[in-house]
């Protein structure tokens, strides 16, 4: 993950100051359940690297928001998200969904038209 690009998105597309890198960590850098097989293991490592601490939680958490009780696990389970250090994971994953809205996908994350 490149902290410029951090250095953009984040104030662009989550409306905030990019939050300060405090720790970088190896990253799957794809965490989603289609790429989590059970018993556990990870698929598809193409983009692996480095990122913010709990990047990889981060994303993982951001797929099961719809599913509050799973996202409630999850968030459990990387207990980084939430601390200062997993900010930075947490809004750079905000970031990059929200760019792909601006592209045409996960149209779900649109703001609600005002009536």
């Amino acid at each position: 993950m490149r902290e410029q690009y951090m250095n953009r998105a984040i104030p662009e597309f989550v409306g905030i100051p990019a939050p300060a890198v405090t720790s970088l960590a190896t990253a799957h850098a794809d965490l989603h359940w289609a790429n989590v097989t059970s018993p556990l293991r990870l698929l598809d490592w193409e983009g692996w690297g480095q990122a913010p601490q709990g990047f990889d939680g981060a994303t993982l958490y951001a797929y099961t928001l719809l599913q509050p009780n799973t996202a409630a696990r999850v968030r459990a389970a990387f207990p980084v998200l939430g601390s200062p250090a997993g900010l930075a994971a947490e809004a750079t994953v905000c970031a990059m969904l929200l760019q792909t809205v601006s592209r045409g996908g996960n149209l779900v994350l649109r703001p609600c038209p005002t009536w």
